[in-house]
């Protein structure tokens, strides 16, 4: 990992505001996804572009597992959202969190779809620490896997409950719910796989991190996803 002092803070363009019409949470079988529509983008903190935020999505493990795609230290944490934010749980609910977590309950079977209010994204996010992240170039970690993603890692943590981990762990299924045997939907992560010497840069104020796993850091992580998609648009997974 090399210091980068041109990596700034990240300018997050309309995540403090509420966005206007309705935003929609689906099951596709693999994830959770929230759909956000437009009004929202994310440029700065040495990005090639201004990337428009369209969607988030989630990845676990099991109740006794967990899930993070990414690891730091080493350590993987219980969730990751890609727009998005690793979660660690503690025993308070995040209110914020709970305009998803409220909603998974109608989205509990693959295929199915609710609508939800609108609410800032920047409550998700480490609003007084985006100045410290870390930044690798790698790939989509859903099949076709493809070279085209700019990873952030925030390491501020974003906490969750337990209970508002469980619904996801517990309560979400990758089957149809007229399917003749229903199966939860857990570890929903791609495996750790090599670096192939790629270059992890960390930002001007972030902390160096020394690959030892001895040391006593105790980091959460939160991961922006800048996803090339066709038509030049791009998916910010935050």
């Amino acid at each position: 990992m090399t210091r980068n002092d041109s990596l700034g803070s990240v300018h997050l363009e309309g995540f403090d505001m509420i966005q206007t019409g309705q935003w929609t949470l689906k099951n596709d079988g693999h994830s959770v996804v929230l759909h956000v529509g437009s009004g929202m983008s994310v440029s700065g903190g040495g990005l090639p572009d201004v990337y428009h935020t369209i969607q988030v999505h989630f990845h676990w493990g099991g109740p006794a597992t967990n899930g993070s795609e990414h690891t730091v230290e080493r350590r993987r944490y219980p969730m990751e959202v890609q727009y998005g934010h690793a979660l660690d749980v503690v025993y308070a609910d995040n209110v914020h969190f709970g305009h998803v977590s409220q909603k998974l309950s109608s989205v509990a079977y693959k295929g199915q779809t609710t609508k939800i209010k609108p609410f800032p994204l920047m409550s998700l996010l480490p609003k007084h620490n985006m100045s410290q992240y870390y930044r690798y170039y790698g790939s989509l970690t859903t099949p076709p896997c493809s070279q085209v993603v700019v990873w952030t890692l925030y390491e501020v943590p974003i906490y969750i409950s337990w209970s508002q981990l469980a619904q996801f762990t517990s309560q979400i299924f990758s089957t149809e719910e007229d399917a003749e045997q229903v199966t939860p939907l857990q570890n929903n992560f791609r495996h750790i796989h090599p670096t192939f010497s790629r270059i992890i840069s960390a930002s001007k104020d972030a902390k160096l991190l020394t690959g030892t796993a001895s040391r006593p850091f105790r980091l959460s992580v939160s991961v922006q996803l800048l996803q090339i998609i066709l038509l030049g648009g791009f998916i910010s997974g935050l």
